[in-house]
């Protein structure tokens, strides 16, 4: 019920910023241009509360579907404008105004993410030093001459502070053929100035990427052997007998030094039954697990039901807390807005293309979810989950779609280019195409929320 009762107050939190921050975008730029706002609303549908204020007699409204908001002006293609009121009505404003004005809302939600990242850089990110553990032998970590100790401190030349740095500069690294990682040695070296490695990673399929890129790649750290904190009723590990507090050592004779080395071996073995040597009560046992195989970004992968966790002493020891002062942070803030909106895009290109799944795309449900579960970890992961979904907002809507404010921008480029406005019947074809789009799009993220969660 709690659980619930996140997701449902995530979501509508969430929904609210994002919906309230990009229509003031339009409302503010409108009102600095003259035009004469109507009526701002969240939501879509009935009106169910509303309120006029200021001088224009502005209707803001909370309408019945929560489900994104618009703001409407005065314009006399969409009904009768008073005399008064003409040279302010939108369709009477230059070009550059009406450009100005529709893309104040998806760059409002840019600016939110970089004003939400840059609090968070300010106020500490909790995380994991990137010291790396023993390759797995054959992997391009091996065979780029990683060893245990390696502490990762920059790859293709940005800096990397934490493992959560490392997992996102990785990630960006997405369709080259090899990365730069830069490495403080340990060992007899430890000490000496960084090592320069350079990782192979253009054989990894998109569905490699989808999952556990960087345990695939042979980057791995060493967070001990993890300890059982749960079991999923009714799945192969509580049927095979493990319990909770298990520490489990080895996997088939082979160690596991986190949660995503136990991971990475059942996933690569459904159906196939595995010798799980385990920790309990001062003794040890080998226990035999057989993982089941489940579908999952378009590939078969064995899951044993574990909530795996670390020894809170080793946390302790690897914990390290990223902050930065006010101007680095918002730096910081802004590469990250810029490098997210970046990798927004190409993920898109990558799906039109077939490179990448269409199970990508998310809609409510996914976002309700996500939105409850980053609320439940604290302030600053629901931070950042709503600078992250505020940049994917943005940035959707400036693709040339109609019906988005990117559809509309591209009429009036295409207005100033031919030096008048685009044809109704353009105009309206445009419309019937955007409309089909945008369907096809949610009927595909609401079936890929059904399907994650059945």
């Amino acid at each position: 019920m709690i659980e619930a009762a996140y997701k449902v107050v995530g979501f509508l939190v969430t929904l609210g910023v994002l919906v309230v921050f990009h229509e003031l975008g339009h409302y503010i730029v409108a009102r600095w241009c003259g035009v004469k706002v109507l009526r701002f609303s969240v939501g879509f549908g009935r009106i169910v509360a509303a309120r006029r204020l200021g001088r224009d007699d502005t209707e803001w409204a909370l309408s019945a579907i929560p489900l994104g908001g618009y703001v409407k002006m005065a314009d006399e293609r969409e009904g009768d404008v008073a005399p008064a009121d003409i040279p302010r009505a939108f369709n009477r404003q230059s070009v550059w105004k009406r450009i100005a004005i529709v893309a104040a809302g998806p760059i409002a939600n840019l600016l939110l993410a970089v004003v939400l990242y840059s609090a968070t850089f300010m106020a500490g990110v909790p995380g994991q030093r990137a010291i790396l553990a023993d390759p797995t032998p054959g992997t391009a970590a091996a065979a780029a001459g990683i060893r245990a100790g390696d502490v990762v401190v920059a790859v293709d030349g940005e800096a990397v502070r934490s493992w959560q740095d490392l997992r996102w500069r990785m990630t960006k690294s997405q369709g080259q053929d090899s990365v730069v990682v830069a490495v403080e040695p340990a060992g007899p070296h430890a000490g000496d100035p960084p090592v320069k490695r350079t990782l192979a990673i253009g054989q990894l399929t998109p569905s490699e990427w989808e999952g556990n890129a960087l345990a695939i790649l042979g980057l791995r750290t060493d967070l001990g052997p993890p300890l059982i904190a749960e079991l999923v009723p009714g799945k192969p590990g509580e049927r095979a007998g493990l319990a909770a507090g298990d520490r489990i050592t080895a996997i088939e004779g082979t160690p596991v030094r986190s949660p995503s080395d136990v991971a990475a071996i059942t996933n690569a073995h459904p159906g196939t039954a595995l010798t799980f040597t385990v920790e309990r009560a001062g003794a040890t046992q080998d226990v035999r697990v057989t993982p089941e195989a489940s579908e999952q970004n378009g590939r078969t992968i064995g899951i044993a039901g574990l909530k795996l966790t670390v020894d809170p002493a080793v946390v302790e020891r690897l914990s390290i807390t990223v902050r930065y002062g006010p101007v680095q942070a918002l730096e910081q803030g802004a590469r990250r807005t810029w490098e997210l909106s970046v990798f927004t895009l190409k993920t898109l290109g990558r799906i039109v293309i077939g490179e990448a799944s269409l199970k990508n795309i998310s809609g409510p449900l996914t976002l309700a979810e996500f939105a409850g579960q980053s609320a439940q970890a604290g302030p600053l992961a629901f931070v950042g989950y709503l600078a992250l979904i505020s940049i994917s907002l943005g940035v959707l809507n400036l693709l040339p779609v109609p019906l988005l404010d990117g559809g509309h921008l591209l009429y009036y480029f295409a207005e100033v280019f031919k030096g008048s406005p685009v044809s109704d019947r353009a105009f309206e074809v445009g419309q019937r195409i955007g409309m089909a789009m945008l369907a096809v799009l949610m009927a595909l993220a609401l079936f890929n929320d059904v399907s994650r969660l059945f």
